[in-house]
Protein backbone atom coordinates (compact mmCIF):
# COMPACT_ATOMS: atom_id res chain seq x y z
CA UNK A 1 0.00 0.00 0.00
CA UNK A 2 1.40 3.37 -0.94
CA UNK A 3 0.87 6.59 0.93
CA UNK A 4 0.47 10.02 -0.53
CA UNK A 5 3.72 11.58 0.60
CA UNK A 6 2.88 14.98 -0.89
CA UNK A 7 -0.17 15.68 1.25
CA UNK A 8 -0.40 18.93 3.20
CA UNK A 9 -2.72 17.37 5.77
CA UNK A 10 -1.38 16.68 9.22
CA UNK A 11 -1.39 13.11 10.41
CA UNK A 12 -3.99 12.34 13.02
CA UNK A 13 -2.55 11.32 16.33
CA UNK A 14 -4.00 8.03 17.45
CA UNK A 15 -4.53 7.49 21.14
CA UNK A 16 -2.54 4.46 22.21
CA UNK A 17 -5.18 3.39 24.71
CA UNK A 18 -8.62 4.98 24.22
CA UNK A 19 -10.00 3.16 27.26
CA UNK A 20 -7.37 4.78 29.45
CA UNK A 21 -8.42 8.17 28.07
CA UNK A 22 -12.06 7.31 28.81
CA UNK A 23 -11.20 6.17 32.34
CA UNK A 24 -9.44 9.48 32.96
CA UNK A 25 -12.66 11.44 32.31
CA UNK A 26 -14.44 12.91 35.34
CA UNK A 27 -17.10 10.67 36.88
CA UNK A 28 -19.93 13.09 36.07
CA UNK A 29 -18.91 13.14 32.42
CA UNK A 30 -18.69 9.34 32.20
CA UNK A 31 -22.19 9.07 33.68
CA UNK A 32 -23.45 11.59 31.12
CA UNK A 33 -21.79 9.59 28.32
CA UNK A 34 -23.58 6.43 29.46
CA UNK A 35 -26.90 8.07 28.51
CA UNK A 36 -25.67 10.06 25.51
CA UNK A 37 -27.46 9.58 22.20
CA UNK A 38 -24.35 10.17 20.09
CA UNK A 39 -21.12 8.14 20.05
CA UNK A 40 -18.70 10.66 21.54
CA UNK A 41 -14.98 10.02 21.50
CA UNK A 42 -13.15 10.62 24.79
CA UNK A 43 -11.04 13.33 23.16
CA UNK A 44 -13.94 15.32 21.70
CA UNK A 45 -16.11 15.01 24.78
CA UNK A 46 -13.25 16.21 27.00
CA UNK A 47 -12.80 19.32 24.82
CA UNK A 48 -16.53 20.07 24.95
CA UNK A 49 -16.56 19.43 28.72
CA UNK A 50 -13.83 22.03 29.27
CA UNK A 51 -15.80 24.54 27.20
CA UNK A 52 -18.97 23.69 29.16
CA UNK A 53 -17.22 24.17 32.50
CA UNK A 54 -15.84 27.53 31.36
CA UNK A 55 -19.29 28.71 30.25
CA UNK A 56 -20.95 27.52 33.46
CA UNK A 57 -18.38 29.05 35.77
CA UNK A 58 -17.14 25.64 36.87
CA UNK A 59 -20.57 24.36 37.95
CA UNK A 60 -21.09 20.72 37.03
CA UNK A 61 -24.88 20.96 36.66
CA UNK A 62 -24.58 23.87 34.24
CA UNK A 63 -21.88 22.07 32.29
CA UNK A 64 -24.02 18.95 31.96
CA UNK A 65 -26.95 21.06 30.73
CA UNK A 66 -24.64 22.69 28.18
CA UNK A 67 -23.45 19.25 27.01
CA UNK A 68 -27.03 18.01 26.61
CA UNK A 69 -27.95 21.15 24.69
CA UNK A 70 -24.97 20.66 22.35
CA UNK A 71 -25.99 17.06 21.72
CA UNK A 72 -29.61 18.03 20.99
CA UNK A 73 -28.43 20.70 18.55
CA UNK A 74 -26.14 18.21 16.79
CA UNK A 75 -29.02 15.75 16.42
CA UNK A 76 -31.33 18.49 15.09
CA UNK A 77 -28.68 19.46 12.56
CA UNK A 78 -27.93 15.91 11.39
CA UNK A 79 -31.38 14.29 11.49
CA UNK A 80 -32.65 15.77 8.19
CA UNK A 81 -29.47 14.67 6.43
CA UNK A 82 -29.59 11.15 7.83
CA UNK A 83 -33.30 10.36 7.60
CA UNK A 84 -35.14 13.14 5.71
CA UNK A 85 -36.37 16.66 6.16
CA UNK A 86 -39.72 15.30 7.38
CA UNK A 87 -38.17 13.40 10.30
CA UNK A 88 -39.86 14.55 13.53
CA UNK A 89 -37.49 16.06 16.04
CA UNK A 90 -38.96 16.01 19.51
Amino acid sequence: MTRNLNTQLRRRRRQANPMAEYDALPTELRLWLADAALPWSPHSVRKLWQKALNKSGGQTEGALAFMTNCEVNAIKKDAPKVWSASYPIA
